[in-house]
């Protein structure tokens, strides 16, 4: 079974930072592209940045120079670090996988910024 779990979520103050990690199983990894998404309460689910089975990579316009997105083959496991987080920043952040016409979801994990 395709499971993919996220952590590394949690209380962070305004300029903190975060590292976010989800651990992929029952795919293969490497042939996937990588995405992270975040939700805010009464939002819609936006993309924050996207990492291709090559390693290229894409951000969204609010995150650039503050978040990095990075993938490990070897551990499965691919890895958002979150720098200046700000007050618009909380959220659940969701990793996918997805390849051609195959896309998996993880459950999410809870970021909160607050003084």
């Amino acid at each position: 079974q395709v499971q993919l779990v996220e952590s590394g979520g949690g209380l962070v103050q305004p300029g903190g930072s975060l590292r976010l990690s989800c651990a992929a199983s029952g795919l293969v990894f490497s042939m996937y592209a990588m995405d992270w998404y975040r939700q805010a309460p009464g939002n819609q689910r936006q993309l924050v940045a996207t990492i291709a089975s090559v390693g290229s990579t894409n951000y969204a316009d609010y995150v650039k120079g503050r978040f990095a997105i990075s993938r490990d083959n070897a551990k499965n496991t691919v890895y958002l670090e979150m720098n200046n987080l700000k007050t618009e920043d909380p959220a659940v952040y969701y990793c996918s996988a997805d390849w051609g016409e195959e896309n998996y979801w993880g459950q999410g994990t809870q970021v909160t910024v607050s003084a």
